[in-house]
């Protein structure tokens, strides 16, 4: 080692203790600073003590003095001990009535006015509330300056008023959160007022939807500052507040809609989870007839998660446990906002429709389908709402709304019964066919000489099963309608008293399997119009092809088919099984009209005159007879090689 290298060490060295000697001595300087600090503090608070002791004395000599103060704790330092925690805010629209906890500042409850949730018939309506016992909570998670985390919900937020009448000039409800300027003591706060999180409620009297936005002022002295990522934690126990418990419960959800514009929501049936890392424009708690949505409007919610519960067997009031973990950005903690809207109503399909954010797409109208969704978006709620506007009764609205589609369907509904009508002018002829070929290994030849029959005479075998296959999608749209449609919530007509719901003329007192605890009587009548439907359709059908056995089945099927409805259908909404009823008993009338007006005696002299024209060989009868001639010669080289052996 040189001269020049222990000299650089040595100054170094040298530096390195000076610069030390010096940071010892700043740290000492501020200890002490912060010492009399601290004991200048402590006579102050020792002074105030004594004089409150003082005071206390002269009312009262036997009073004793009062133990120290605690320390703050986390959520404290962000709270107002002058200000109770029990009790609410509250907001009354032209729509509802809103309860804000003062304890986290979130929506805790909501009535809404002229609505009610179900109540037997002869008793008192109750108002319907949603998430009834503050069974609704929404929270902020912050990291303050030391990262200690506190949640929003442990904290109590001023308003600036503790009751709102919404009207033109007073529609704002602005809760705060000052940051306490002391951290000793829990007793002795002093609220910083030019720094707060605040929560702005901006309402508008004749909506359900209210602006929500949270706005951050002079925070960056409180908050950790290299955060800028906040996480709103939502929780919900939706209550049962309609008839069937059950149902309610089954179509109960999480609604949301991603960056992409696609709704779509966790299964209905059982516990589902599902995690986002991308951005979600809105989420919603979706109950049967109502629904709570969280729909930002600059920016969208950065990543989240959302869970959903089923609650253990036997609980017949919480529906879901419902949670969403939503995470947004705000960059600006001294001047930074959040905005969102909140929606708390009736999941109706216009309703909804007008906030144009998809928010409609939670009315189940078959959306995975678009033919489904088609009839129902265009066709069917466009005309229920303009019978609606005519002020008619619900009862008569389907009525009308049945007859409108069977007109419609006219032309459908005559080609197929043109098709029965033929198949039974050619019954003569296809007996004949039965017995010239009663074999079974004669079933080709049969076969081919059927089609050959149906092509003379002009009659398609297919005529009659396309057209009714055309009107499934329109039965399968109204299954899809009718239970959805918050129009007919508790909407009287003969004896159902809500045309939503199971109109019950027999309660069991017990769970019979497969059937309920219950009978309902318009699915009972809608069983019987389709038994009576079947048994006309099969006197009316041509007769088939095959043996007795397989069309004694075909029988047993058919009369089924209305029996498993009563199973299927006694648990829906009347309003569904109502329309069924109209569309047999209508369908009832077509046929007879049809009768009438179609002479089938002229049908089959028409028919016989084309079989005596010639027919040209379609490609499918050509087929034929050459599988006949290879089937024929397949047996041929059978028996021959059978008489060798």
């Amino acid at each position: 080692m040189d001269k020049n290298t222990v000299i650089g060490l040595l100054l170094i060295f040298a530096l390195f203790m000076g610069f030390s000697f010096y940071q010892t001595s700043k740290v000492k300087k501020q200890q002490a600073a912060q010492q009399e600090q601290a004991l200048q503090e402590l006579a102050e608070s020792a002074e105030e003590t004594n004089n409150t002791l003082s005071l206390d004395a002269q009312s009262d000599t036997n009073k004793t003095a009062e133990p120290a103060a605690a320390k703050l704790t986390p959520a404290q330092k962000f709270s107002n001990a002058q200000v109770d925690e029990e009790g609410d805010y509250t907001v009354e629209t032209a729509k509802a009535y809103y309860r804000f906890s003062k304890k986290g500042g979130y929506l805790k409850e909501i009535q809404l006015k002229d609505v009610y949730r179900y109540t037997p018939k002869g008793a008192e309506k109750e108002p319907l509330v949603i998430y009834e016992g503050g069974s609704n909570s929404m929270a902020m998670k912050l990291m303050l300056r030391d990262q200690t985390e506190i949640s929003t919900d442990e904290c109590v937020f001023v308003a600036n008023t503790d009751e709102l009448v919404v009207d033109a000039q007073h529609n704002k409800l602005s809760l705060r959160l000052y940051p306490n300027s002391s951290a000793d003591s829990a007793q002795c706060q002093v609220l910083n007022q030019k720094s707060y999180i605040e929560y702005l409620y901006t309402f508008s009297n004749e909506d359900y939807k209210f602006d929500y936005q949270i706005n951050m002022v002079n925070m960056e002295p409180y908050l950790y500052p290299n955060r800028h990522s906040f996480t709103m934690k939502w929780q919900a126990q939706p209550k049962c507040v309609e008839k069937n418990y059950d149902y309610e419960k089954n179509i109960t959800s999480i609604y949301y809609m991603d960056n992409s514009d696609e709704v779509d929501n966790l299964d209905e049936r059982k516990p589902d989870h599902k995690e986002f890392t991308s951005p979600l424009k809105w989420v919603s708690f979706k109950q049967q007839f109502f629904t709570t949505c969280l729909v930002t409007t600059d920016q969208p919610f950065t990543s989240g998660s959302v869970t959903v519960k089923v609650p253990e067997k036997g609980e017949t009031s919480i529906l879901k446990d419902l949670d969403a973990d939503l995470d947004f950005e705000m960059a600006n903690l001294n001047d930074g906002h959040f905005k969102m809207y909140m929606f708390v109503g009736p999941n109706q399909y216009r309703l909804l429709k007008g906030y144009d954010q998809k928010l409609e797409r939670q009315v189940p109208l078959g959306w995975g389908f678009f033919l489904l969704q088609w009839i129902n978006r265009f066709i069917i709620i466009p005309v229920f709402n303009w019978l609606e506007a005519y002020g008619l009764s619900y009862g008569l609205i389907i009525l009308i709304l049945t007859i409108f589609i069977k007109i419609v369907v006219l032309p459908v509904s005559y080609k197929t019964y043109m098709s029965s009508a033929k198949m039974r002018a050619l019954k003569p002829e296809i007996e004949a066919l039965n017995a010239k070929y009663p074999k079974e290994e004669d079933m080709m030849k049969k076969q081919q000489a059927t089609m050959s029959l149906y092509k003379s005479a002009g009659v398609s075998p297919a005529g009659g099963c396309v057209p009714m296959l055309l009107q499934m999608p329109i039965l399968i749209a109204m299954y899809r309608f009718f239970p959805s449609a918050y129009e007919l919530r508790q909407q009287p007509f003969l004896w159902a008293e809500d045309l939503s719901t199971y109109d019950s003329i027999w309660d069991f007192g017990h769970n019979v399997p497969l059937l309920g605890d219950h009978l309902s009587l318009f699915t009972i009548l809608m069983t019987i119009a389709t038994i009576v439907y079947t048994w006309l359709n099969q006197k009316l059908m041509a007769p088939t092809q095959g043996n007795k056995d397989q069309q004694r089945m075909m029988n047993i099927m058919m009369y089924m088919m209305p029996i498993m409805f009563l199973f299927m259908f006694n648990n829906f909404a009347s309003g569904l099984t109502y329309y069924y009823l109209l569309f047999n008993l209508v369908t009832f009338l077509q046929m007879f009209i049809f009768r009438i007006a179609v002479d089938e005696d002229k049908l089959r002299a028409q028919m016989q005159e084309n079989m005596k024209k010639p027919v040209k060989k379609s490609r499918w009868q050509m087929k034929m007879e050459e599988l006949q001639k290879q089937q024929a010669q397949m047996l041929k080289q059978q028996q021959q090689g059978q008489k060798r052996k």
